[in-house]
């Protein structure tokens, strides 16, 4: 496959129009082919915006003539489009999280396998440079041996209306938030937790969980806490403790396209900061996924990473739900 991947698109978001659908405009290997929604007058809309010929339905999308969907829907509703996506032999990048279950996740995967198509988690932060600054700098020694880290992700209170708040279409910080700093702990410590411990603050209204504390604890006595929350003071950080220094990224997750980013290291007497210059995260994410179907090689298995990431997104809602530790062992891969 050498021309450019075409992108059909399945939901018309927030985050699709704001973020994917520009990076797919912006990439040199990509290219939006069409556009689909629920809303016929709103897949026009978007196809109009991004100078897009074709739009339509969800299954107008599924017909076309696309390398990959882009599925942009409620958690609830991934496994459905992405199962549909791939039998209909289209590859897809999917919204974070993936769905709202490890069992739901695993069929996606094996749909995906059946019928030779890739699937992806769009964990768009992972492709930030900036992150591989800071395995340079564990790699490096100046924090001595990585014992912790902190992750945080909190944001003001959306609306009574918000889809966030719909328990029924896979709602709640957890979901929406918590991936993140989960995520971020896997890829800092390169191993996968031994045991959850996670409680959620859960809104008496709309039954969906609004805030998030959760440990996690890795081989080697590490351990990642993090904290996430509705109507909160907005950050988006991680932060890592070692035996002889600490880092801290200023941000780390939802990071605009115009915006630098810093590291902070801490280390015996010294003090040291780090800048990355502004990229379009999106765009690399969009252009590794689209490498990997041309063959030119990527640099993590995504299906493998997306079910990894889901059993540690599950063992979080056991262990709150059961009110205990759950040992990732104990779910079966």
């Amino acid at each position: 496959m050498t021309n450019k991947i075409r992108f059909g698109v399945i939901g018309c978001s927030n985050i699709a129009n704001n973020s994917i659908i520009p990076a797919i405009k912006s990439s040199s290997i990509a290219e939006l082919t069409i556009v689909g929604s629920r809303s016929i007058a709103k897949a026009k809309s978007y196809a109009e915006k991004f100078h897009c010929e074709s739009f339509g339905s969800y299954e107008d999308v599924l017909s076309s003539a696309v390398d990959v969907i882009y599925i942009s829907l409620p958690n609830s509703l991934h496994e459905k489009w992405v199962v549909e996506a791939a039998k209909s032999g289209k590859h897809v990048l999917c919204e974070k999280p993936s769905t709202t279950s490890l069992e739901s996740a695993k069929k996606m995967v094996a749909e995906c396998k059946n019928n030779e198509v890739r699937l992806m988690e769009a964990f768009m932060f992972r492709f930030h440079p900036q992150h591989n600054k800071v395995q340079e700098l564990i790699t490096s020694g100046r924090l001595g041996s990585v014992i912790s880290l902190q992750g945080i992700y909190g944001f003001a209170m959306p609306s009574d209306d918000n889809i966030r708040f719909n328990k029924y279409l896979g709602g709640g910080v957890l979901n929406d938030a918590g991936c993140y700093p989960i995520c971020a702990s896997r890829m800092v410590f390169k191993a996968e937790p031994l045991e959850i411990s996670c409680n959620l603050d859960v809104d008496e209204k709309s039954g969906v969980d609004t805030r998030c504390t959760a440990m996690l604890i890795y081989p080697g006595n590490r351990v990642a806490t993090m904290c996430v929350g509705y109507g909160m003071f907005y950050q988006s950080t991680y932060s890592i403790w070692g035996t002889g220094g600490m880092l801290s990224l200023n941000r780390a997750y939802n990071v605009p396209i115009d915006m630098s980013t810093t590291i902070t290291l801490n280390y015996g007497n010294n003090n040291e900061m780090f800048s990355s210059a502004p990229v379009n995260q999106y765009l690399l994410m969009v252009d590794e996924f689209c490498k990997e179907l041309q063959s030119c090689g990527a640099t993590f298995n995504f299906e493998d990473d997306l079910i990894k990431q889901a059993r540690a997104m599950e063992a979080a809602r056991i262990s709150h739900s059961e009110r205990r530790t759950v040992k990732l062992n104990d779910l079966a891969s």
